[in-house]
């Protein structure tokens, strides 16, 4: 068996284990029906399946149980939701670059530049283990790079961009730090005490990456032409979102945040779909950024 089926059995059991939890006799005739559609060889005996179980976790850190009073086998969700969804979301592209060949037939990659994500390992290393850090950083608008020395406390993701979120012990503030703009990192020796800073709580009313600085997160109801809506409700725009009214006409949702660059940009990317209805100040700011 080669290499290449080895990766898709697995994926095809995972994505079976998504679905639903599986006794060993439907993830075999799921595998069967596959190897079938596909013209590759997937099935397998109980032993090489318990040995996948143990590869599956061992390459890509996802576990799968056995309940023994139900017979049937599933994906053990631990820790944060959304971090097991990466996960998966993550072995699913991996596989599916992994085992195709001749991918610009196939694939349109975004152009765009590295992402920094080569640091990330480094990082969570350093923020769990509370080492201070240090690194050159390069803002948008500066023409050259400034040296850092920093506290590391947390990561944050934002429209596919990753941030350092990171005390600053030159003056001892809390600032974001984008990973594209960030290079030459060092992690020290040097121990911090990490500070009572939970990033959920910090970013809770916070759409993207910027937070309110003297002043609070506002009610802000905005109203969407009932197309743009289909989306939106779909892929809310933030966590608080509720639903105010939905019909043939208008989409209004009502959000509970900061009033911050980020949005005001993103509202702005909606051009004439997106009405506000309030705050009347963010009804004067769209209207002066728009003319």
């Amino acid at each position: 068996m080669t290499k290449r089926e080895s990766i898709s059995r697995y994926s095809l059991i995972l994505n079976k284990l998504r679905k639903s939890p599986s006794t060993f006799k439907e993830i075999s005739d799921y595998l069967a029906l596959e190897s079938e559609l596909q013209s590759y060889n997937y099935n397998i005996a109980f032993r090489t399946f318990q040995r996948d179980v143990k590869d599956i976790e061992s390459l890509y850190n996802i576990e799968i149980r056995y309940n023994f009073s139900k017979k049937t086998y599933f994906i053990e969700y631990e820790g944060e939701p959304e971090a097991n969804e990466r996960i998966l979301e993550a072995f699913d592209t991996f596989n599916a670059l992994n085992i195709t060949d001749g991918l610009s037939k196939y694939i349109h990659f975004e152009q765009r530049r590295p992402q920094g994500t080569e640091n990330l390992y480094g990082l969570l290393h350093a923020i769990k283990n509370c080492k201070k850090i240090g690194f050159e950083y390069k803002k948008f608008w500066e023409e050259r790079a400034t040296k850092r020395n920093v506290e590391p406390l947390a990561l944050k993701e934002f429209k596919s961009r990753w941030y350092l979120i990171a005390n600053d012990m030159n003056d001892n503030r809390i600032k974001t730090f984008g990973l594209d703009r960030l290079s030459n990192l060092v992690i020290t020796n040097q121990p911090f005490s990490y500070p009572k800073f939970n990033i959920r709580e910090y970013f809770k009313h916070c759409f993207g990456i910027i937070r309110g600085v003297d002043c609070e997160p506002q009610e802000v109801v905005l109203s969407f032409k009932a197309f743009q809506g289909k989306y939106i409700k779909t892929f809310p725009l933030h966590e608080s979102q509720q639903v105010l009214i939905n019909n043939d006409h208008e989409l209004r949702i009502k959000l509970f945040v900061y009033i911050t660059y980020d949005l005001m940009m993103e509202l702005l990317s909606y051009g004439n779909s997106l009405s506000v209805v309030k705050p009347e100040t963010l009804v004067r700011e769209l209207a002066e950024a728009r003319s």
